[in-house]
């Protein structure tokens, strides 16, 4: 049951990353008194796409290759991939909102007014993305866990010494 659920999310998160890929790459507004706007223009969003392919490309391959035996028996390297992947997703995310809150909300400190009043399709565009990247790094935080799970449940627990133990062990 745990290996479908495993699965599943990672099936789930590949057309996820690809439609944040989809929505980010294709975004762009042209605007009479300011120019064009695309995701190029920001670097936040250029890192979003790169790490929103890195993670569908991962999720396809650990979805195959958790099916064959010698992968699964190496949980090590689902447990280190999946929670490097989690920590990437986390940075793209934070990048994008913090993207999103200063072209909302501008920046009255250095005169830096907000640019979705000019850019508001692409604004939109841009929260629907925010919205699919926060989805998958659900599915890869789930990830982790069901991952960190595997892996620590393959050592015995420390055992609890009484404290009878822990006097003679001291003399």
């Amino acid at each position: 049951m745990l290996k479908f659920f495993d699965c599943s999310l990672r099936i789930f998160a590949v057309p996820l990353s690809v439609a944040t890929i989809w929505l980010t790459v294709t975004n762009q507004q042209d605007n009479t008194s300011y120019g064009k706007l695309e995701f190029s223009n920001l670097s936040g969003l250029k890192a979003m796409v790169c790490i929103s392919a890195l993670c569908a490309a991962y999720a396809i391959f650990a979805a195959v290759s958790s099916w064959f035996k010698f992968f699964v028996s190496k949980a090590w390297i689902f447990f280190a991939s999946d929670q490097i992947v989690a920590y990437l997703l986390v940075t793209s995310v934070a990048a994008v909102l913090e993207i999103l809150q200063l072209a909302y909300n501008g920046d009255q400190e250095v005169t830096w007014s907000e640019a979705c009043r000019s850019y508001g399709k692409f604004c939109n565009k841009m929260k629907i993305a925010f919205v699919l990247q926060a989805l998958t790094l659900i599915c890869f935080i789930i990830l982790a866990v069901i991952s960190a799970y595997r892996f620590f449940s393959l050592f015995e627990p420390p055992s609890v010494s009484s404290s009878k133990e822990v006097e003679e062990e001291r003399n």
